[in-house]
């Protein structure tokens, strides 16, 4: 089993940053992958940004040059960097880990209880 704690989350102006942390614990065996999620009210969820195993990121268009994933694989940990924030960025933000436990021969997705950002004018 894999568990992800999410941290970070808060209120703060249009134009401010934040930077939202998730670790992940547990008999750890690899993690393929990372990902930020977020869904607002009224809205389905939406991939924000991912980091794979070898470094490369992707991101959701509404986010590029405003956010950066990071990834410490030496503490199983991921951060969102998150600046120029705006109101539309309000949402329940989620973790996401692709992983595999020990005493699991399949890999799986790993969700942390998520976190809230309120952004706001």
């Amino acid at each position: 089993q894999v568990q992800l704690v999410e941290s970070g989350g808060g209120l703060v102006q249009a134009g401010g940053s934040l930077r939202l942390s998730c670790a992940a614990s547990g008999r750890i065996f690899s993690i393929n992958r990372m990902a930020w999620y977020r869904q607002a009210p009224e809205k389905q969820r939406e991939l924000v940004a991912v980091i794979f195993s070898d470094g490369s990121t992707n991101y959701a268009e509404s986010v590029k040059g405003r956010i950066t994933i990071t990834r410490d694989a030496t503490k199983n940990t991921v951060y969102l960097q998150m600046n120029s924030l705006k109101p539309e960025d309000t949402a329940v933000y989620y973790c996401k880990s692709y992983a595999k436990a020990y005493g699991w021969s399949i890999w799986n997705d790993y969700w942390g209880q998520g976190t809230q950002v309120t952004v706001s004018s």
